[in-house]
């Protein structure tokens, strides 16, 4: 298959993707991650405490909240949160929380937020990974310090768009392309190549069972790249700073 895009991508091609750690300097971890046009800045911080109803089960607790800023679109988007906003910081931590050890973890707790800053498609999943890097940071800062035994997180996660678009399955939808898409799906796996979750529905346009099979594939097709992306960064280790979680 050559269909070309609007970009001179091909049909299974992701866009230009980068990890920047540390973006910013208070939080245990912090990455601008890049999706083409999107931008998510994701930082994970830690506090030494859990929700009151997991006090004294020896297990920690990962959360996420996710907010598009002002400026992040075409339109100015207001602050506050809406019924996307809850669902996407929803399964961003659901995602999260598939890759870790809450026993490891401990009685603590990390939240990761996810503050879109440029908005081209694909804001929760390019979250999700830039999510799972601002963990990543902060759990390895957490070991290196002695406050944890053990790393606690279990594999990488990652998520990509896929959908249908005049017919045809694209990887990784910009704006343009999702919102004239058929169908659309948003896709997390684990580095180990297994689903978390997965979210699709038909725009007016119902799909095959065949349809979903190739989506799925281009999706761990995607998925295993930005998994290689993770692993590369995350080979050097975070520079220690002074903890008090």
């Amino acid at each position: 298959m050559t269909i070309l895009r609007h970009d001179g991508r091909a049909f299974d091609e992701m866009r230009p993707l980068s990890f920047v750690r540390d973006y910013t300097k208070m939080a245990m971890g912090s990455v601008l991650v890049a999706f083409g046009e999107t931008r998510v800045l994701c930082t994970a911080s830690v506090e030494g405490d859990t929700p009151r109803w997991l006090r004294n089960s020896g297990k920690g607790w990962v959360t996420a909240e996710y907010a598009m800023l002002p400026g992040s679109s075409s339109e100015r988007v207001r602050r506050r949160v809406s019924g996307r906003n809850q669902e996407i910081q929803r399964l961003i931590g659901r995602s999260l929380r598939a890759v870790i050890d809450l026993v490891v973890l401990g009685e603590r707790s990390i939240t990761v937020d996810c503050d879109v800053l440029s908005a081209d498609g694909g804001t929760r999943t390019a979250s999700i990974c830039g999510g799972f890097v601002a963990l990543h940071d902060a759990c390895t800062r957490l070991l290196l310090s002695g406050k944890l035994p053990a790393n606690p997180l279990l594999s990488e996660c990652a998520a990509v768009s896929v959908g249908m678009v005049a017919g045809r399955p694209l990887l990784d939808l910009p704006y343009a392309e999702d919102s004239v898409a058929e169908v659309d799906f948003n896709v997390v796996m684990t580095g180990d190549d297994e689903l978390i979750e997965v979210q699709g529905t038909a725009e007016g346009k119902a799909f095959s069972r065949q349809e979903l099979s190739q989506m799925l594939d281009l999706a761990a097709k995607g998925i295993a790249e930005i998994n290689q992306v993770q692993r590369s960064i995350l080979s050097v280790p975070p520079e220690l700073r002074n903890l008090d979680s």
